[in-house]
């Protein structure tokens, strides 16, 4: 075994980074480079994605006891509304959360790693307000059958994301060109989402309004099934890249000296971030925070040199999970709350049962999120 390699945080010079520790399999035909630090953090957030899944099958308006909800899952039996809330409504939800936080840390990651900026992600660069605007054409022009929003959505967000590509890449790919450029188009598809929600029918304008939020709720096993597929195609294909996206995270020059065909890496490497996040809209909408947070809390918790597609999908998953089971508690917690203060009234016990969009949640994180990076970034001359 070689000697690890120890690196210092270029942010923080007095700081080590995690070693890298070489690994080998089968007489050394099979090998590569395993941070110790990188693998605990996507072992934990794993693990934190699973415990908040098994908490969210057993609270909620119909409240199940652990007991009833093993019954549930493994054998079908027991109370029927149980058997129901788990099985059909619950674990279909947090299984989602859990697949679509992954696929949108990974694109995060992607994305990222490719313009070398922590702020490029699918949402600041337009694959969301893309998106927005392919699925808001679906329901007004069509009347908003799932699966054609669903392609509708991934459609807007892949020509966006290419044209954002396209005009950042020219004299070469620069991290906040993409964002500048990212941010200008998506100013100018929010005036077209707009325009098109006044001119709608109110039926297609609440629909439309309620996709855009981003939820998880309502979705079925039908979701998850497209999920899990896409991820066993794509997730593989971006694992395969991942050599060479920390090369090219080197630089062009320097990763083209080590054998990188850097443009066709980049492109391919672009393509499937697209995928990631298609898939993700296409299943839950447009959930904004995930994918810019998740790959940087990974670098930030394992102090690895660069951002691992592992831990970015691995965070991206239990921030999701976190958030769906907040917003689905939300407004029980606020009728606990007035029933202790007694005296304000913030919400009607009639809404004790009504879930709020994991969308709003995550916004919400994204900003406080945002303005920290920004703050943490001062000074610095980077974004």
């Amino acid at each position: 075994m070689t000697a690890t390699e120890v690196r210092t945080d270029p942010e923080k010079p007095g700081r080590a980074l995690a070693a890298a520790r070489p690994v080998r399999w089968g007489a050394g035909r099979i090998s590569f480079r395993m941070h110790r630090r990188t693998a605990l953090v996507s072992g934990g957030a794993l693990l934190l994605a699973a415990l908040l899944l098994l908490v969210s099958l057993c609270v909620g308006s119909y409240p199940v006891a652990l007991p009833d909800v093993a019954r549930a899952l493994f054998y079908g039996t027991g109370d029927r509304f149980a058997v129901h809330f788990v099985n059909q409504e619950r674990l279909p939800q947090a299984l989602l959360a859990i697949l679509a936080g992954c696929a949108l840390g990974m694109s995060g990651a992607i994305f990222q790693s490719v313009s070398r900026n922590a702020l490029a992600s699918p949402d600041v660069i337009g694959f969301n307000s893309g998106a927005a605007t392919g699925a808001i054409l679906v329901i007004v022009t069509f009347g908003g059958a799932a699966a054609s929003v669903a392609a509708g959505a991934i459609i807007g967000g892949l020509v966006t994301a290419l044209l954002v590509s396209a005009l950042a890449s020219r004299g070469g790919l620069h991290g906040i060109r993409l964002v500048l450029i990212g941010l200008g188009v998506t100013a100018m598809l929010g005036s077209v989402n707009s325009y098109l929600l006044t001119r709608s029918s109110l039926n297609d304008s609440q629909n439309a309004h309620i996709w855009l939020v981003g939820t998880l709720n309502g979705r079925g096993w039908s979701s998850v099934q497209i999920m899990a597929v896409a991820l066993l195609v794509l997730v593989p294909l971006a694992l395969l890249f991942g050599r060479r996206l920390r090369m090219m995270e080197l630089g062009d020059d320097l990763a083209t000296g080590l054998g990188v065909r850097v443009n066709a890496s980049r492109l391919a490497l672009t393509v499937l971030g697209i995928g990631l996040c298609g898939v993700a809209v296409a299943s839950a909408g447009p959930i904004p925070f995930i994918a810019l947070a998740a790959p940087q809390i990974a670098v930030m918790v394992s102090r690895s040199p660069g951002v691992s597609l592992v831990s970015a999908g691995a965070v991206g998953a239990g921030l999701l999970s976190a958030a769906h089971l907040a917003s689905s508690q939300f407004f029980t917690a606020l009728v606990w709350a007035d029933q202790q203060v007694g005296w304000i009234r913030i919400v009607e016990e009639s809404q004790r049962n009504n879930l709020l969009p994991v969308g709003v949640t995550t916004a919400v994180l994204g900003g406080v999120y945002l303005a920290w990076v920004l703050f943490r970034r001062r000074g610095t001359g980077t974004a």
